[in-house]
């Protein structure tokens, strides 16, 4: 990995982990003060996060002038699946005793890592490095 991609990928750390703050702080809302189902504040806080964390990478991580929509659109997809996956696999596991905060966490984790990768791969791909062009 060269030192391009290894900067990028600190600056989607980066912005991953304001956008976990985001997450964490909004699903605790939601589940101790609200007291929503798993599910419920799971999907709330997760949307609030995805739409934090899209902002920030399109422009600064992946420097990216693409179609915003066509990039949103992408970023959805992502979602389409893996927001059914993970809040399927998360309720399974609060019902079987699991604290909620470990299955927001092994969530979190997961969704950081193929998340990273569908945006290098599919949603940014040749278009990185865009935005400074157009200017």
């Amino acid at each position: 990995m060269d030192r391009k991609n290894i900067f990028q990928l600190i600056k989607f750390t980066l912005f991953s982990a304001s956008a976990g703050i985001i997450q964490v702080a909004s699903f605790a809302l939601f589940n101790e003060v609200f007291h929503f189902n798993y599910w419920l504040g799971y999907i709330i806080s997760l949307v609030l996060s995805i739409v934090w964390n899209f902002t920030l990478n399109r422009r600064y991580t992946f420097k990216s002038a693409a179609n915003v929509p066509v990039a949103m659109t992408k970023v959805f997809l992502f979602y389409l699946v893996f927001t059914p996956v993970s809040t399927y696999l998360g309720d399974l596991a609060e019902k079987g005793g699991i604290n909620d905060y470990i299955i927001l966490a092994v969530t979190m984790l997961s969704n950081f890592i193929l998340e990273f990768l569908f945006c290098k791969l599919f949603v940014y791909k040749n278009q990185e490095n865009t935005l400074e062009e157009k200017k």
